[in-house]
């Protein structure tokens, strides 16, 4: 027994100036059951700001928990990370102090991690900061890393990959 009234609307407009707005996505006539939507653009658009007009949604209470807008900036990548270091401590193996010059050009930084040089699964995500005080390590394994910018325009290179033991 589907329940009927179970469907998402909405219309999603961009603007360069919050003034002047442009419909985007217009999901107006939408009948499915689709609370976790994703719409891809046919092509790019450039806009500074996005906002979202609540049509109708299963509840008749509208909350936005997670809203992603992916794309790239008009300006450059960073630059490649400089003085990247891994200290793991002497005292407990668990324990590494990871550090590096912080970049003008960087909103944050990605540091991978794993086992395997070929497979550094993990990560770790840092803003605004030039250390992370990792406490999450195995005592008596070897460990890789290595770490990449970001800002709004992409990403840098990624360093070359450290090991510590």
């Amino acid at each position: 027994n589907k329940a009927m009234d179970i469907y998402y609307q909405y219309k999603i407009y961009m603007s360069d100036d919050a003034v002047n707005w442009t419909l985007v996505i217009d999901k107006s006539n939408n009948d499915k059951d689709v609370p976790h939507d994703y719409v891809e653009l046919t092509k790019p658009i450039n806009a500074r700001y996005v906002k979202m007009e609540n049509i109708h949604n299963a509840s008749g209470l509208f909350a936005i928990s997670d809203f992603r807008v992916f794309g790239n900036g008009l300006l450059e990548k960073p630059k490649l990370v400089s003085q990247f270091k891994v200290d793991r401590s002497s005292t407990d193996s668990r324990n590494a102090m990871i550090s590096w010059k912080k970049q003008s050009d960087a909103i944050g930084y990605t540091i991978y991690y794993g086992i395997d040089p070929n497979k550094l699964y993990n990560s770790i995500m840092v803003y605004d900061e030039s250390k992370y005080d990792f406490r999450g390590l195995d005592k008596g394994t070897k460990y890789y890393f290595t770490i990449e910018a970001f800002n709004e325009n992409g990403i840098s290179v990624k360093n070359e990959i450290i090991e510590t033991e």
